[in-house]
């Protein structure tokens, strides 16, 4: 193993180099503060790794994006949303049979508890979307205390009721600010076509998503699925150091998506095509703005 040398005070400390998924080099600097006494100022930890992962890899400037070591090219338009939950979550695109059992279990819990329901009439219909999403992800913590256990088992099973309900709790934000009834998942649709029916549904008949607009939005969520060791997942992995329960942790990830310098960009990206939409559609008056 090679090794970086640092001298502090005429004296020379030896720094094991470590290599990444990506076999990015690293130096491991946690003798550091029992060696010499010394510690690393990093603001914003830009030159700084917290962990070692093989999750995600992302080179932006190269237009790199790897789940597991799979490139995202290869995923795309090519699995599902769902599969792509299963790849980052345990390392392996989903047999048919284990995908059928993963599906299944996203429908199973899919609902949430009706007392939450009452929870979205304490907010004003004018309250910012990621504040009612974090909020009642830390309520589901209230509703399953057994999930409160640090086991991997029930962990993996807390993750699963996440990603089945969070989707619940979106749409029902989305339709008690414009006044409309819940609607209730629907178990014979899958992820992204539940998602449009609780959202978009008209109580009084039927609903068919469009197939180009379910497509569309499995393909965002593939894509944002996830970004390495970002502000969120970097916020997430703190709060749960302390053995806060899960619920609790992402949670605190959604705050931090929040901001504008992270997730809430994303807020202004769909408010500047609302702009150009209402400007007819002039897209290249926007552009030279840029």
């Amino acid at each position: 193993m090679s090794s970086a040398k640092l001298v502090i005070d005429k004296k020379e400390i030896d720094l094991p180099i470590i290599g990444g998924s990506e076999n990015e080099k690293a130096i491991d600097v946690r003798s550091l503060r029992s060696s010499t006494g010394h510690i690393t100022f990093d603001p914003g930890f830009a030159n700084t790794g917290s962990c070692i992962s093989d999750i995600t890899f992302i080179d932006g400037e190269k237009g790199i994006l790897r789940y597991r070591g799979y490139p995202i090219e290869n995923l795309a338009g090519k699995v599902k949303f769902t599969d792509v939950a299963y790849l980052l979550l345990y390392g392996e695109l989903p047999q048919k049979d284990v995908k059928a059992i993963f599906s299944k279990k996203l429908r199973k819990h899919a609902n949430i508890h009706e007392d939450m329901k009452r929870f979205f009439d304490g907010f004003p219909l004018n309250a910012h979307p990621m504040a009612t999403l974090s909020s009642m992800v830390t309520a589901l913590s209230a509703f399953t205390p057994e999930d409160y256990q640090n086991d991997e088992e029930a962990i993996d099973e807390t993750i699963i009721k996440i990603l089945a309900k969070v989707k619940t709790i979106a749409a029902y934000s989305y339709r008690k600010y414009h006044g409309l009834p819940f609607i209730y998942p629907n178990p014979d649709l899958n992820y992204v076509e539940n998602f449009l029916h609780m959202m978009f549904s008209d109580s009084q008949e039927e609903f068919h998503a469009d197939p180009v607009l379910v497509e569309a939005l499995d393909l965002l969520l593939i894509l944002h699925a996830d970004h390495e060791q970002n502000c969120s997942t970097s916020t997430v992995r703190m709060a749960g150091s302390s053995l806060s329960n899960v619920f609790g942790a992402v949670s605190s990830g959604i705050a931090a998506l929040w901001g504008p310098l992270h997730g809430g960009a994303n807020q202004a990206v769909l408010e500047m095509l609302q702009k150009i939409k209402d400007d007819n559609s002039d897209y290249k008056k926007y552009i030279e703005l840029a």
